[in-house]
């Protein structure tokens, strides 16, 4: 599977890192999702995930479609081994659509937790936090 240039999947540590840019809108979550779910088909382990929400720079999604989604991807992951889904937040907005998203999944062997720094996210996913940074940080 050949993945977008905003998207990474490190084989040796099971986590895909999503680093998008721009809006954050049905389209880029429906893209992820997509994603997500042909991996999950794929293979036969489990995987966690982190994304990095830092470079949108607006949001255009609703708290219907954030819903959907959610229990789309609870519904689609079934009783599959648990994984962890870590995002890193600091807008206030992604953050509340972020926050519904985990209340959702909160009974569902997807936990996801919202961070404001990346060096927490690494440490609950168990990773080094270089393989979180972004491919274009600097330093």
């Amino acid at each position: 599977m050949i993945l977008p240039d905003d998207v990474e999947f490190h084989e040796d540590i099971r986590l895909l890192v999503y680093r998008p840019c721009g809006a954050l809108n049905e389209q880029s979550v429906d893209k992820i999702v997509s994603i997500i779910g042909e991996l999950e088909a794929k293979s036969q382990e489990p995987f966690n995930r982190f994304f990095d929400t830092l470079g949108h720079d607006e949001v255009e999604l609703n708290f219907r479609y954030v819903i959907q989604i959610s229990l789309y991807r609870v519904l689609s992951y079934g009783d599959r081994h648990p994984v962890k889904s870590a995002i890193l937040a600091t807008d206030s907005t992604i953050a509340h659509y972020c926050q519904l998203h985990a209340i959702i999944t909160q009974d569902s062997p997807i936990n996801v937790r919202i961070f404001q720094e990346r060096e927490d996210a690494a440490k609950w996913l168990g990773v080094p936090i270089e393989r979180l940074a972004s491919k274009f940080a600097t330093g």
